[in-house]
């Protein structure tokens, strides 16, 4: 009996290792040469691993190493696939390919996140620790088998299968109106003040804009029309709107100030991410013991690729953003919650 348990403790960590190898090989398409490189790539920080130094061992740097092979290789990939585009519809493009919230899903749909050892996030579905895992792997194939072999990989097992690449290049999203309407819905004065107008080297023209939101300054954007530089200032003041409550406070305050009448509630500020409808969507099928004991997934709905206002994603939620005046009681209420917090 003590030999059959003996047996079993050796048995296990072999089968788990050979359900990795399986698990891997269905996502790369081949086997790994270095076990270890893998196993590290799907260690989120989380974990408080150390190696026998003390050091910690986890996925970082390995993810370092994997986002600057992912440039060189998706570089690669955008100028040979799109002959005689311009520098910045290449950077654009591959900036598109490359970014957490593509990385993200992809890893998603490959089923990446079910291998990641992480403290509470392996059913999460967070796109930064899935896409961050997704360049470890790249920085792990790259160690197991070298450049050719990540670039063989993404172009062969994640274009095409989940991702559509001329989609992806070619998806505008409209700042510029994005911004309008959010200025429009809470009755903010919005205007473009050109900053500079000259021609670079090559004697083309350079356009500056800044975005006034009721005389507070938002962002500058520079381009080679005065529509892209419109679309970049717009682009980034959404950002700032949706990251810095202090700018929100400002421009309400300037709003205030001019109608010198009580400010309505802030709507959502419109995402800055784009739809990533060019991501292929897998079908993903349940075993009977699946669906009994999970609720039914309610069915997907595709929009269609003209419709690119709309984000959904919980994870850049904007409904927070709004210009309440808090109350005398709100103020104690919180400062005595922050102080209890403290002890």
């Amino acid at each position: 009996m003590r030999l059959n348990n003996i047996i079993d403790r050796i048995k296990l960590p072999f089968r788990k290792e050979k359900e990795l190898f399986s698990s891997l090989y269905d996502i790369l398409g081949f086997y790994p040469h270095n076990i270890e490189y893998y196993k590290q790539a799907l260690m989120h920080k989380s974990i408080r691993k150390r190696n026998e130094k003390g050091k910690p061992l986890n996925n970082e740097r390995l993810e370092f190493l994997g986002d600057a092979v992912l440039d060189a290789a998706v570089g690669y990939i955008v100028y040979r696939h799109f002959d005689g585009k311009r520098e910045g519809f290449l950077t654009n493009t591959r900036s598109k390919l490359v970014s957490r919230e593509t990385l993200g899903k992809v890893a998603n749909e490959m089923g990446l996140g079910n291998l990641l050892l992480s403290a509470g996030h392996s059913n999460s579905h967070n796109s930064y620790v899935e896409g961050n895992a997704f360049e470890a792997l790249v920085g792990a194939i790259y160690l197991d088998r070298g450049y050719d072999a990540c670039l063989w990989f993404f172009k062969e097992r994640v274009l095409g299968k989940y991702i559509n690449l001329d989609k992806v290049a070619f998806k505008e999203v409209n700042f510029k109106s994005k911004l309008l309407e959010w200025s429009q819905k809470n009755r903010v004065h919005l205007e473009y003040q050109l900053l500079k107008q000259k021609k670079d080297d090559n004697g083309s023209p350079v356009f500056s804009f800044r975005v006034m939101l009721e005389g507070v300054e938002g962002e500058v954007g520079t381009g080679f029309s005065k529509k892209e530089a419109q679309q970049l200032a717009s682009k980034d003041t959404l950002q700032r709107l949706r990251r810095e409550p202090q700018f929100v406070d400002a421009v309400f305050a300037a709003k205030t100030e001019r109608t010198k009448m009580e400010e309505e509630p802030a709507m959502a500020v419109p995402d800055t991410e784009q739809e990533q409808n060019f991501i292929i969507e897998q079908e993903h099928t349940e075993t009977p013991a699946e669906e009994s004991s999970t609720p039914k997934r309610s069915q997907k709905v595709r929009k269609s690729q003209d419709n690119q206002s709309d984000s959904s994603d919980a994870e850049f939620d904007l409904s927070d953003i709004s210009h309440k005046e808090k109350s005398r009681e709100d103020i104690i209420a919180e400062a005595e919650a922050a102080a209890f917090a403290e002890e």
